[in-house]
């Protein structure tokens, strides 16, 4: 496996998860640039971010979830995730990789999974910086960098994506249409919405 320069993988930690009434299940992720301000929202399923919640919250259920049957295989392989790997974005969808100890092959994964994967390691997890670049966006003021994890506990059914303050009906209006699209499956349109969001998001 061919080693990435340290400048093109920026580290992430998640920063909540956000859902909303309108978006038929979908949520959104939220993650932060480690060192730095920059944030990327990520459009997943709600199994998918019940998985990375109950793990967050230390809630165990009483039989073990896919991602936990995973992580036990790898151990029982002799093998442990090193990091996850946000690689690429096409055509308004995210790609992920899987970085395993003692193994050169790069695992591809949706970054819901290999995310969910990855609080269950404490393993870290990395945005190719070209990514964050374009998809990525800043908080409006330091005051927002402090409140968004309360906000995203509890305005549930609000977006908590920043926005200048004369933008921020119009960016929900968009968001949740984008939520929606995703739900429905309905990508083309998905792509066309998340492009829009970032194009306001540079504003």
């Amino acid at each position: 496996m061919e080693a990435k320069s340290a400048m093109e993988k920026i580290p992430v930690e998640i920063l909540g998860l956000t859902s909303s009434s309108a978006s038929s299940g979908a949520y959104a992720l939220i993650l932060k640039e480690t060192h730095g301000t920059r944030r990327l929202p990520i459009i997943i399923g709600a199994w998918e971010a019940q998985c990375i919640a109950l793990e967050i919250e230390g809630i165990r259920p009483p039989r073990p979830m896919t991602h936990d049957l995973i992580k036990t295989i790898i151990e029982t392989l002799g093998s442990a995730l090193v990091e996850v790997y946000i690689s690429e974005l096409r055509d308004g969808t995210f790609f992920a990789k899987l970085i395993l100890e003692g193994y050169d092959a790069e695992i591809d994964s949706r970054p819901s999974d290999a995310i969910a994967l990855a609080v269950r390691y404490g393993a870290p997890i990395y945005i190719e910086e070209s990514i964050l670049n374009d998809a990525g966006f800043m908080p409006e003021s330091e005051e927002d960098e402090e409140a968004l994890p309360k906000k995203l506990e509890e305005e549930e059914g609000k977006t908590s994506m920043p926005a200048p303050q004369k933008k921020a009906t119009e960016w929900e209006v968009i968001q949740h249409q984008l939520e929606e699209a995703i739900a429905q499956e309905n990508y083309e349109r998905a792509a066309q919405l998340r492009d829009q969001l970032k194009r306001m998001g540079h504003n």
